[in-house]
């Protein structure tokens, strides 16, 4: 699947649906992701293994991390890291990078 994202209403797809979007990812230690919001979707990171930023927060494996609608953020991986993240609703283009340097 593409980035890790296997439900969703894209494609390729395990299952196609526009209600949710969740992704199983992988990043490697000093993985800087560019901070962004999203207008509609609610998106929860749940931290399976490392240690990484996001939004200000340290997460370590186990801690879940939800962010709101319109919550400026940006994935840090500390150590290798695992996630599961669920974006809900499932809205296409509803990534929005807002430039900002750290989140």
């Amino acid at each position: 699947m593409t980035g890790g994202w296997f439900v969703g209403a894209f494609s390729p797809a395990a299952h196609t649906t526009a209600d949710v979007e969740v992704a199983v990812q992988v990043f490697p230690a000093g993985y800087r992701g560019l901070p962004h919001v999203h207008r509609q979707a609610t998106e929860i990171t749940l931290l399976l293994s490392g240690r990484a930023n996001m939004a200000g927060e340290l997460l370590l494996p186990g801690d879940i991390l939800t962010l709101a609608p319109g919550t400026e953020a940006a994935f840090v991986a500390l150590e290798d890291c695992m996630t599961v993240v669920v974006k809900h609703p499932g809205v296409l283009n509803d990534k929005f990078i807002t430039g900002a340097s750290a989140c």
